[in-house]
Parts: structure tokens; sequence; C-alpha cells
């Protein structure tokens, strides 16, 4: 996927381990191809990754920092059951941002 102009997007790796790797990015193919070539985040240097698992597309970045926190603090179980989902992150990003609207 190139990068949209405007676009944000949370997007989840399976890597070595076997672990997961949640991160933002405006161009998930260049943001994988940085971590495939050990010059992404210090994680994947570590854990280099398999594959991507689900990424979904959000307005703007702040937006994409919202998602990819609450992903994040979810047990690996419940990041796995929203990832088996068809369009399970972009449902669990959109419920992410309700919530954050209406505080």
């Amino acid at each position: 996927m190139t990068a949209a102009r405007g676009r944000w997007f949370v997007y989840v790796l399976l890597c070595e381990g076997p672990s997961l790797y949640t991160g933002i990015t405006n161009d998930v193919a260049a943001r994988l191809e940085k971590h495939r070539s050990k010059k992404g985040a210090r994680y994947t240097r570590a854990r280099p990754p398999l594959g991507l698992l689900g990424k979904t597309s959000l307005g703007d970045k702040g937006a994409a920092l919202s998602v990819e926190r609450a992903f994040k603090a979810l047990p690996r179980p419940r990041k796995l059951a929203i990832l088996s989902r068809p369009r399970g992150l972009a449902a669990f990003a959109r419920r992410v941002l309700v919530a954050r609207a209406s505080r």
C-alpha cells in the first residue's frame, strides 16, 4: 500500500517469537520494508517480522495513536480474536474512536 496523503494506518505484524508488534504509519509498505531491513523499530530489529496480520486506515495521526494505544493495552488472546475476524481491526478502531469522541 502506498502512502495516502493525510491518511494514517494502524498495523499489526507477526514477529519471530512469535510475538505481535503494533505501530502506526502513513505508508504501510514502506514501513514494513524498514522493519524487514532492520531499520525500523528496535523491537523488530531483535524480532524480525514474519508477516502483516492486519491494518486499518484512519483519518489522522491522532486517531491512529489512540487506536494503537488501545490495541496495545489488550491481552494477546483478545488481539488475536480481533485480527481473526474480517475487518476486525477496523471495527475495533471505530469503537475506540466513538468512545474517544464521547469523552
